[in-house]
C-alpha cells in the first residue's frame, strides 16, 4: 500500500515549534501525510531537545523526532531518550549511550524502518562508527524484515550526503539530508527510485542566520567574542519534503513544502527567555 511522508527541517526553538503547531495538524489532512519526521535537535533555544519539547511535538502530531550531534545537550532528554522510542538518537554512537537509532512502524499496513544516522565529517567532538558502513547494515536488515528504510542523514557537507543518497539509491525508499538548515534545491528521485534532497531545510524563521537573531551572528563573526544567540521571529515558515512511496517500496514523487505562519509573540516576550 502506497504511503505519504513529510520530513520536516530543522525545528529551530520557539518561533520553530509555533509553526508546527499552527499548521500541521490541518497540513496532515489536507494532504493526507500518513507519517511526519521532524529533525528535533533544535527545538529549545536552538541547542538540543529538552523532555518537555519533545513531549508537545509529539503531541502536536510528529510521529518520530531526530536529533544530531547536538541530541544530548539537555539533560533531561540523556535519560528520557532510552524511555521514547518515537525520538532517535544516531544509530552510530557507540552502542552503550541512551536511545536508539532506528524505529520501526506500521503504516497503512506497511512496515516502515526510519533510520537516523550522524556523519563522519565536520563533528569533532563526536567519536562515530562509520555512517555509510552502518546504514548499508540497516538498510538491508530492514529489507530483510520486510520493511521500507527511510533514512535521514544528519551530515555537514553535501558530497558526504550525495554519496550516501547515491550509495542507498534502489535500497532505501529515501535519504533525506539535515543539519545545514537551508532548503536546497535539488529534491529528486535517482535512478533507482530513492527520493532525495541534500537538506530539507528548517523550521522557524528563514530570514535570519540557521534561525537566530541576524546582528548578533554577524557580531560574533566580526569580534570572535562568543555571544548568546537569539532567535529569530522573522519570516516564520514550515519547512520539509513531501515523498509518495509506491507499494515496492519506490519513491514516485518528492516535493518541497514552504507554509508560512504569522508570529503570534510580541517582541518583549521574544527577547525574555
Amino acid at each position: 500500500m502506497s504511503i505519504r511522508v513529510l520530513f520536516l527541517g530543522e525545528i529551530v526553538g520557539r518561533p520553530g515549534i509555533q509553526t508546527v503547531k499552527e499548521t500541521l495538524k490541518t497540513l496532515r489532512q489536507e494532504k493526507q501525510i500518513d507519517l511526519v519526521i521532524a529533525n528535533g535537535e533544535g527545538a529549545t533555544n536552538g541547542f538540543g531537545l529538552g523532555r518537555a519539547h519533545s513531549m508537545q511535538l509529539l503531541k502536536l502530531g510528529i510521529d518520530v523526532l531526530t536529533g544530531g550531534e547536538k541530541i544530548y545537550y539537555k539533560m533531561d532528554m540523556v535519560e528520557f531518550i532510552a524511555k521514547n522510542p518515537s525520538i532517535l538518537r544516531p544509530a552510530n554512537y557507540p552502542q552503550q549511550n541512551p536511545g536508539r537509532g532506528v524505529r520501526y512502524l506500521t503504516v497503512k499496513e506497511t512496515k516502515v524502518c526510519v533510520i537516523n544516522i550522524l556523519g563522519n565529517a565536520d563533528f569533532p567532538r563526536t567519536h562515530l562508527s562509520n555512517a555509510f558502513s552502518l546504514a548499508q547494515l540497516l538498510v538491508d536488515k530492514a529489507k530483510e524484515d520486510g520493511a521500507l528504510a527511510l533514512v535521514q542523514f544528519h551530515a555537514s557537507p553535501t558530497a558526504e550526503k550525495l554519496s550516501m543518497g547515491f550509495m542507498l539509491d534502489g535500497k532505501a525508499s529515501a535519504v533525506i539530508g539535515t543539519h545545514t538548515k537551508v532548503l536546497s534545491a535539488d529534491a529528486t528521485i535517482l535512478k533507482g527510485g530513492t527520493a532525495y534532497i541534500t537538506d530539507n531545510g528548517r523550521c522557524g524563521s528563514q530570514m535570519s542566520v540557521g534561525g537566530f537573531d541576524k546582528q548578533v551572528e554577524i557580531d560574533k563573526h566580526i569580534s570572535q567574542v562568543p555571544a548568546r544567540s537569539f532567535e529569530c521571529w522573522e519570516d516564520l515558515k514550515l519547512v520539509g519534503v513531501l515523498v509518495d512511496i509506491a507499494d515496492d517500496g519506490k519513491a514516485t514523487s518528492i516535493e518541497t513544502i514552504q507554509i508560512p505562519v504569522e508570529a503570534k509573540t510580541d517582541e518583549k516576550e521574544q527577547k525574555d527567555v
